[in-house]
């Protein structure tokens, strides 16, 4: 480790007392695990269960490395950070808590876009999930989409039949 990295983990450890609240912290300000651990001078598999959890596997059959990440309450999961690397061919591996956090698995479709020099990974859900947002400022309150729908249906079949 290097020495600025070790003056930047005491000025952030020394804010917390215990040791858990050091590792969520260090882990928040995008420190890897290994780096953590040795800093702290514990073992990876304590900060690795401080941060995912230690909880008994479930009964999916899913491994440790697929189970949905620790998140105490007020602790956001919009936080997770990594370093991530370019393999061949352009591929980039997503760690298994931001698939988690994303809600997406093996097969899955993502969409992708450059902003302001970031890459921004978007699932379905969370693209569904802001176009109802965006559509949802130009719908007066109380009116249905649903129901105009539907009325507009109606109306246009029973001039079909008259016709």
């Amino acid at each position: 480790m290097a020495v600025l990295q070790t003056h930047k983990m005491r000025e952030i450890a020394k804010h917390h007392t215990t040791i858990s609240d050091k590792i969520r912290a260090l882990a928040d300000a995008g420190f890897e695990r290994a780096d953590i651990a040795r800093f702290l001078g514990k073992r990876y598999q304590h900060v690795r269960n401080v941060l995912v959890g230690n909880r008994p596997a479930p009964k999916t059959g899913l491994s440790d490395v697929d189970r949905t990440p620790y998140a105490p309450s007020g602790r956001s999961q919009a936080k997770l950070t990594a370093r991530l690397q370019i393999g061949a061919g352009g591929r980039v591996v997503i760690p298994a808590e931001m698939r988690a956090a994303l809600g997406v698995g093996e097969g899955d479709v993502l969409s992708g876009r450059v902003v302001d020099g970031e890459l921004r990974l978007l699932s379905k859900e969370a693209a569904v999930r802001k176009a109802q947002e965006l559509v949802r400022q130009y719908i007066p309150e109380g009116v249905s989409l649903v129901d105009e729908l539907i009325e507009e249906r109606r109306a246009e079949a029973a001039r079909e039949t008259r016709a």
